[in-house]
């Protein structure tokens, strides 16, 4: 790295730092969840604004690869915290109606979205017609179960029976979004010289929490008496994981992913690491990320052939939550307005889908546009859900109790 670069680096990080916290505290002013307003700073500072001009002043292009660097550190932070709640927190609820609503949740959208692909052919590259269509039908079906747990809790709705229904389908459906995720990465991705290595996700899945589960324990029990040694060995099997995952020709999110469900129960030690790990991914690293992704969104590519478009996203992403999440609710006998705001609650897709749409737009499944389109949809439908629950779920029903108290 040159001298110049160093100052522009750090330069830009002073930036991104001051406008994600102010876009974010903003958001929240308004009743929204601070990452819209960290999402908002990034796409600000793309190419949208001025053809270009301030993201080429801001950002230079011998500095984007290092912004990205960090960027890719922040979002497989991220995705092992992701995992690391994720184990903790899947199984509360009514496991009949989780699995149920978490099915409904994803199947529909999935089959619209699948079906969607087909009216979007001039998005697709030639010779990806299967995995543009099953990426296209999981973005649809992703629901966002950290800004979801994010909202509950601003809300108060954690410990309600639709709260915990909603937060433990989430769960379920994030685990399903990025294991078909990882299918696609290994259809469009694995089809070079090292295609075999995708073959080494089983077995390496199989490992790690039948061998290097009992192996991390011991290595953090013996580091017990430090909390910075035990932070190390978190991230340096992190790290190892993820880089492991990349080599296989998928993406390192999943190895990031997999290490946070692998990592040894105790609530003790899962607070410790994500109170230490937290702060740092989500006040710097994942704004950096945000950044680099709006780079890739230029709001001047959607003119009038483009806005039908994204009508038709919007209407397939909402339509296919709704009927998916309701229609199953009502099958297990929760009440209609508790249904509805179900279904506004899956609705929200925030950073997961962010991370998916970056994933397709590397792999080349996603074009520019097509990637813009669907950002627009997943920061409009994550909006969304505030309004709409003070409309279905005012304060007044947030009362605790079993899903079946709410059966109407």
């Amino acid at each position: 790295m040159t001298a110049r670069q160093i100052v522009v680096l750090f330069l830009d990080l002073a930036v991104v730092l001051v406008l994600a916290r102010g876009l974010g505290a903003l958001a929240r002013r308004f009743d929204q969840p601070a990452v819209i307003g960290e999402i908002v700073a990034g796409i600000l500072l793309g190419p949208t604004l001025f053809h270009g001009a301030v993201a080429r002043f801001v950002f230079p292009m011998d500095v984007r690869p290092l912004l990205s660097g960090l960027a890719d550190v922040g979002v497989a932070l991220f995705m092992f915290l992701v995992g690391l709640d994720l184990d903790r927190r899947a199984l509360r609820g009514q496991a009949r109606a989780t699995i149920g609503v978490s099915l409904g949740s994803m199947l529909v959208p999935f089959g619209l979205g699948f079906l969607l692909s087909f009216g979007l052919d001039g998005h697709q590259s030639p010779g990806q017609r299967l995995g543009f269509s099953l990426f296209l039908g999981i973005a649809m079906s992703v629901t966002a179960f950290p800004v979801l747990a994010r909202i509950l809790d601003d809300r108060g709705m954690s410990r309600t029976a639709v709260g915990r229904l909603a937060l433990s389908s989430a769960a379920v459906c994030d685990v399903l979004a990025w294991s078909c995720l990882a299918l696609v990465v290994a259809l469009v991705a694995g089809s070079g010289q090292a295609s075999w290595r995708v073959l080494l996700l089983a077995p390496f899945a199989a490992v790690l929490f039948w061998a290097g589960k009992p192996l991390l324990r011991k290595l953090l029990e013996r580091t017990a008496d430090s909390a910075r040694n035990q932070l190390a060995v978190v991230l340096a099997g992190l790290l190892v994981c993820g880089a492991f995952s990349e080599w296989m020709t998928l993406h390192f999110i999943f190895g990031a992913f997999l290490f946070g469900l692998a990592l040894p129960r105790g609530e003790a030690l899962r607070r410790g690491i994500a109170e230490r790990a937290e702060p740092v991914c989500a006040v710097l690293l994942l704004p950096i990320y945000f950044v680099v992704a709006g780079l890739n969104v230029d709001l001047t590519r959607i003119g009038g052939a483009q806005l039908a478009e994204l009508g038709l996203i919007l209407l397939v992403a909402v339509g296919g939550k709704v009927l998916g999440t309701f229609g199953a609710a009502r099958l297990h006998r929760v009440g209609a307005r508790e249904a509805g705001t179900l279904a506004v609650l899956m609705n929200t897709r925030g950073l997961t889908e962010l991370v998916i749409l970056t994933v397709g737009l590397n792999l080349g499944v996603l074009d520019q546009t097509l990637y813009t389109m669907m950002v627009v949809m997943a920061v409009v439908t994550t909006m969304a859900t505030g309004p709409l629950l003070k409309l279905l779920y005012p304060r007044s029903r947030f009362l605790p109790g079993p899903v079946g108290s709410v059966r109407r």
